[in-house]
């Protein structure tokens, strides 16, 4: 068995008095595709957030490629390298063009030459399926159009791990499709994922293992088939039944 890319022991995390994370223990193997779901509240978001120190855990263990996430700069910066994040609000800069947003963190951070990190920028704008948008700005594409952007921006600083935080929840109906498509085709590449959604057609169609989260805690887990055809745990059922009856 292969070193787990992401590992969680016994993690731990409080916003003041409320404990958001309780006792997380969850391995992940390298090119799983893993959704988390769970009703709000249920300290989904902040689990993916802690994988990329956006958000810190207090007790616990958490190891990301290797490398045990802790106060160090070295340590945070070394998991950054690895995970691309995808939100629900698309975060592209307004004032630059859809290729500088893509360029930007690749010529910054990375250091990647101008003309490197703009060939980069446009294979992945066509990975998305959005190359011909690449001199426009933000605000002159639809909500779909600059969430595709977004994956393209992450995908940019060549992450092993893709976190995806609701990426459809902010967009009209008809656009989640297209996101939708471009994440089952990069979950047939190979990266590992783990998605944070309410899209559970999507769970079923791309999920190697799906979470169902509810008081920071992880109370059910399953292959995608076994958990919408068979959920074990009462809080699953009634969770299921609520949203697959929309």
């Amino acid at each position: 068995m292969s070193t787990p890319i992401i590992e969680f022991s016994k993690v731990n995390k409080w916003y003041g008095n409320f404990h958001v994370l309780r006792d997380i223990d969850l391995s992940v193997a390298r090119g799983e595709r893993i959704v988390v779901c769970g009703p709000s509240g249920s300290g989904k978001s902040t689990l993916i957030r802690c994988i990329n120190r956006l958000e810190e855990h207090q007790t616990g263990h958490l190891t990301v490629d290797g490398v045990e996430l802790t106060d160090d700069v070295k340590s945070i910066e070394s998991a950054r390298r690895q995970v691309g994040m995808v939100f629900q609000q698309f975060n592209l800069f307004p004032h630059l063009t859809v290729l500088e947003n893509l360029t930007l963190a690749p010529m910054w951070v990375g250091k990647v030459p101008k003309a490197e990190a703009e060939e980069r920028a446009m294979q992945q704008l066509q990975r998305v399926r959005i190359a011909e948008q690449a001199h426009k700005y933000p605000l002159q594409l639809s909500g779909g159009q600059q969430q595709r952007v977004a994956i393209a921006r992450a995908l940019c600083l060549t992450p092993k791990i893709m976190l995806f935080d609701e990426p459809t929840s902010a967009l009209d109906p008809e656009m989640v499709g297209e996101v939708l498509n471009v994440m089952v085709e990069m979950a047939d590449q190979g990266i590992t994922m783990i998605c944070v959604t309410h899209e559970m057609g999507f769970a079923r169609q791309v999920a190697d293992r799906v979470i169902f989260m509810d008081q920071g805690q992880i109370v059910e887990q399953n292959t995608a088939a076994a958990f919408f055809d068979n959920p074990q745990n009462e809080r699953t059922q009634d969770f299921l039944s609520k949203i697959l009856a929309h």
